[in-house]
């Protein structure tokens, strides 16, 4: 059985399976394993680029949670957010949002650490049978966004190329920026509303408890549209747009952009949390309900727990 996508939807799936001693295999495209729960290294401090945080309603998921506690990887940052809108500055508060001291990535990894996990592996089709390039398989699990998902079905398997169909995705892009000392007000995380460019911005700092001089800012899906090609370009109108809503003297000494084309899925999902077929084509990921790292991992263990009933 393989599964495409390291991100903690396929992850979360994996686990369950490899629990029910399933034969499974996670086949990651990209260098490392997290999905939109990036983080990337700067000067060797890791700054989250995708999930800005999580949190946490769902017990099951609230033990996940406390292991990566107890493990050092996790921390209850902040319940208080601050929103900038036309009526300026207000605090919002809200449910605890938790963040990782390593980044996000660092807890999809600790969960993927007892899992045969193979990394920049490009699957390039899933054909009936079900088949993965070529390789019969008891099922084959697609966790990623619908539309990444698509490029892969074979158009033969109807049920889950008209499920992967049904989604809509709005994209992003995520700017860190380290500047050369602190100098903004007081906060953690802040929603920007109805702003042309900006949608939200953490102090990464803060958020990851080093005290750095670094934000993270997440563009609106409007700004991002018309910068997927060359987001780099983008650059210096983040940046501006940064210290303007915070009015930073300073200008950051490094500014990188990374493009997320399928950010965010819009929309809700099914009763289920999950797709999984006849022909053995499991769906998985936030696309099945709000767009939350927990909805993700419920989504994965829910169908991987599915898939074991069906397979064992």
């Amino acid at each position: 059985m393989v599964v495409v996508g390291g991100g903690i939807a396929g992850v979360a799936c994996a686990v369950e399976l490899h629990r029910a001693g399933v034969p499974v295999e996670i086949r990651e495209r990209g260098r490392v394993a997290g999905g939109r729960m990036a983080s990337k290294r700067f000067d060797g401090r890791p700054a989250d680029l995708g999930a800005a945080y999580l949190t946490v309603s769902d017990p099951d998921f609230a033990a996940v949670v406390r292991g990566w506690q107890a493990a050092g990887l996790a921390r209850e940052w902040t319940h208080t957010f601050v929103a900038y809108g036309v009526d300026g500055r207000r605090e919002v508060p809200g449910a605890m949002r938790w963040a990782a001291p390593r980044g996000l990535r660092s807890l999809v990894e600790h969960l993927a650490a007892e899992l045969p996990l193979v990394v920049n592996r490009l699957v390039l089709g899933v054909e009936p049978g079900p088949a993965v390039d070529g390789r019969a398989c008891a099922a084959v699990v697609l966790a990623m966004p619908g539309p990444q998902a698509a490029l892969l079905l074979d158009p033969a398997l109807a049920t889950a190329t008209e499920a992967v169909g049904r989604q809509r995705w709005s994209p992003a892009l995520a700017a860190v920026l380290r500047f050369p000392a602190r100098r903004w007000p007081d906060f953690r995380g802040a929603f920007v509303n109805d702003h042309p460019l900006l949608s939200t911005v953490c102090d990464d700092g803060d958020r990851r408890g080093d005290g750095a001089p670094v934000l993270v800012a997440h563009t609106t899906a409007e700004f991002a549209a018309g910068h997927l090609a060359q987001p780099t370009a983008a650059a210096p109108a983040i940046e501006a747009a940064v210290r303007d809503l915070f009015a930073l003297p300073d200008r950051a000494e490094q500014v990188h952009v990374h493009r997320w084309t399928y950010a965010k899925p819009v929309g809700g999902g099914t009763d289920a949390g999950f797709h999984l077929d006849d022909d053995g084509i499991g769906l998985a990921g936030d696309a099945f309900g709000e767009p939350r790292v927990q909805t993700a991992w419920r989504s994965g263990r829910d169908l991987g727990r599915a898939l074991v009933r069906r397979l064992t």
